[in-house]
């Protein structure tokens, strides 16, 4: 049975900070608009995101992607308390403040949407994570008029640490990394301009300049996954946006996301989500205004 975040889960905004919340229990299942991260300090548990369970204790890092569905269940003793950190921000907020660092925002926009191979992670205890976390309680608590930029500037040293310490993004390979980085670069672009139309390969490379077989074998060495794989996430995380936040129906979601019949779109929606896209957009509603 869903349940739901106990907490108004109004629109954000630019920020939402809960710092250090602490409860006997939480079970809620719920999504947001923008980017989440959950640090947990104390308790135990367990977090469902994407049809998978995770374990939660102290030191777990989690980070969700804008319209992830999740439930926590913690804790699992009745005893233990639940001690945690929940920073909620819209990406698009760091957007403008990216643009002198063009490694820090290609970083970002992979955790921003890419298809991230993991993100649950346990944080040691020397890692300076706590402390910046603190760091941004301060600026948000401070509450003084023009922090907009404080918290930017904080916003991207978290994202350079969880770089460096936590969540690194995997190293291309080969001696000729900028090249097969630039490579990378184009068949994303291409595959956002192009996930809403029938995928063809041959297409793909034409338009790149490379034969298929050279995009293909790229694509999965670099990325760990097949195009198909790659554009079937894509399309769920454009079809879960659609089902936030308008009314079309779920036959129109599907056409719009990569010209699939609806039945098709359903079951490869609820194999990656466990549940119907219109369990989904009822979750996600339910969440947004409890």
């Amino acid at each position: 049975m869903m349940t739901q975040d106990p907490r108004k889960d109004a629109d954000p905004g630019v920020l939402h900070y809960a710092y250090r919340v602490r409860t006997p229990a939480s079970y809620w299942f719920h999504a947001h608009q923008g980017i989440e991260l959950l640090y947990v300090y104390e308790g135990q548990g367990e977090i469902m995101l994407d049809n998978r369970t995770y374990p939660l204790s102290a030191g777990t890092l989690v980070w969700f992607q804008p319209y992830q569905m999740h439930r926590v269940e913690a804790p699992l003793h009745a005893e233990l308390q639940y001690t945690r950190t929940i920073l909620t921000f819209d990406p698009h907020f760091l957007e403008p403040y990216l643009g002198p660092f063009p490694e820090l925002r290609s970083y970002f926009y992979w955790l921003w949407k890419g298809n991230l191979p993991q993100q649950v992670f346990a944080v040691a205890e020397d890692n300076p994570l706590p402390g910046l976390l603190d760091e941004l309680h301060e600026a948000v608590a401070d509450g003084l008029e023009g922090t907009e930029e404080d918290h930017a500037l904080l916003l991207l040293r978290l994202i350079r640490l969880l770089k460096r310490r936590v969540m690194p993004a995997a190293p291309a390979d080969g001696s000729d990394s900028r090249r097969v980085q630039r490579y990378m670069e184009s068949m994303q672009e291409w595959l956002e301009r192009n996930f809403h139309l029938p995928f063809s390969l041959e297409a793909m490379a034409s338009d790149l300049h490379l034969s298929p077989y050279h995009v293909s074998h790229l694509f999965k060495k670099s990325t760990g996954m097949t195009i198909s794989r790659y554009l079937t996430l894509r399309r769920i995380r454009e079809a879960c946006s659609l089902l936030a936040n308008t009314s079309k129906s779920v036959r129109e979601i599907a056409w719009e996301t990569g010209r699939l019949n609806s039945a098709y779109f359903c079951k490869i929606f609820k194999e990656h989500k466990g549940m119907s896209p219109e369990n989904y957009r009822k979750a996600f509603r339910q969440s947004r205004n409890g």
